[in-house]
C-alpha cells in the first residue's frame, strides 16, 4: 500500500480518483487548493497527483515549494496542453504530465509505473552500496561504481558513471541539462550544461558498442534526458 496525495480543486475528480486508488489498496490524502496541498505534503506521500490551475498556489508553485523535501514522484494533471507548460512542469521536478481529460486506466497505469520506479530506488537506498540494479542486459553495481553489459565491465569515466547512476536510480524522471550539471559537477563548478551533452554522447557511444539493441538514455526534446526502462 502506498500513500498518495491528490491536490486538485475539482472535487468530483478527486472523489473518483480516491475511490479508484483506495480500491487498489492505496491510502489517499486529498487537498483542494495549493496551500492545503503544501501542508499535506509533510505527511510524506509516496506519490503526488498535482493539478496546475488551482486557488491559492498553483501547481507549478506547489511543485517548486515541496520539491526541496518531497522526493517522491509528482504527476501533473492539467488541461493546459502547450509544450511550454509541459516543459515547465517537468523541469520544476515533475515526473509525468497527464492531459485532462484522460483515460482512468491509463492514469492508473502511470501511477503504478511511477510507484514501481520509486520502490526500486528506495530499495537500492536501503541496501546501500552493496546494491546491484539490473536493466535488461545492463547491470549497475553501486558498491563497485561499475556498469556491466552482459556481465562485461563498461569503461566509463567517473563523470560518465555519475551520470548513468543518477539517471538509472530515477528511471523515467526527466532531468534538464542544467539540473544534471548542478547535481554532478556542483553549483560552483566552472563550465556549463553543454558539458552534459558531450558526456551523454560518449556514454551512448559506449553503450551502443556494447549493446547495439539497447536504448538506455532517451532524449526528451527541449528538456533533457531520462533513463529508459528495459
Amino acid at each position: 500500500m502506498s500513500r498518495i496525495l491528490i491536490i486538485d480543486d475539482e472535487q468530483a475528480l478527486v472523489q473518483l480518483l480516491s475511490e479508484e486508488l483506495t480500491a487498489n489498496g492505496h491510502e489517499v490524502l486529498a487537498a483542494y487548493d495549493g496551500n492545503e496541498g503544501v501542508l499535506l505534503a509533510a505527511a510524506e506521500p509516496e506519490l503526488v497527483i498535482l493539478d496546475i490551475m488551482m486557488p491559492g498556489l498553483n501547481g507549478f508553485e506547489v511543485c517548486r515549494t515541496i520539491r526541496d523535501w518531497v522526493s517522491c514522484p509528482i504527476i501533473f494533471l492539467s488541461a493546459r496542453q502547450s509544450e511550454a507548460d509541459k516543459i515547465r512542469g517537468l523541469t520544476l521536478g515533475g515526473d509525468d504530465y497527464v492531459l485532462k481529460p484522460f483515460g482512468l486506466r491509463e492514469l492508473m497505469a502511470r501511477i503504478e509505473a511511477n510507484l514501481r520506479r520509486e520502490a526500486r530506488t528506495r530499495q537500492a537506498s536501503r541496501e546501500g552500496n552493496s546494491s546491484k540494479l539490473h536493466y535488461g542486459r545492463l547491470s549497475l553495481s553501486l558498491q563497485e561504481r561499475l556498469v556491466r553489459i552482459n556481465g562485461e565491465p563498461l569503461a566509463l569515466t567517473r563523470r560518465e558513471y555519475d551520470i548513468v547512476e543518477l539517471l538509472a536510480l530515477h528511471g523515467g524522471q526527466v532531468f534538464s541539462r542544467e539540473h544534471m550539471y548542478e547535481k554532478i559537477w556542483g553549483y560552483d563548478a566552472e563550465g556549463d550544461a553543454s558539458t552534459v551533452v558531450e558526456h551523454i554522447k560518449k556514454i551512448r557511444a559506449k553503450l551502443a558498442a556494447a549493446d547495439p539493441a539497447g536504448e538506455y538514455i532517451s532524449t526528451v526534446w527541449g528538456i533533457g534526458y531520462k533513463w529508459t526502462e528495459q
